[in-house]
């Protein structure tokens, strides 16, 4: 199931238009920004649990949430 508005606002909090339309346009579900939010987050952790670096969606919403990370 594709994400909504109110899912990515449950997930991430609030977040500016621009975002939100990139995020959306991924086509992602919920559980892939889930996961792509702790990745964001917690990637050394999640390593050192041998979890395989994300890939597909995941790894498309990584790179957007950490672009939106590093700006001021």
């Amino acid at each position: 199931m594709d994400l909504s508005s109110e899912d990515v606002f449950v997930v991430l909090g609030p977040v500016d238009e621009t975002l939100l339309a990139d995020i959306l346009a991924t086509g992602a579900s919920v559980r892939d920004l889930a996961e792509a939010w702790a990745w964001v987050n917690a990637d050394e952790a999640l390593m050192n649990e041998g979890r395989r670096l994300p890939a597909g969606k995941v790894a498309e919403l990584v790179d957007l949430l950490e672009v939106d990370d590093e700006t001021p």
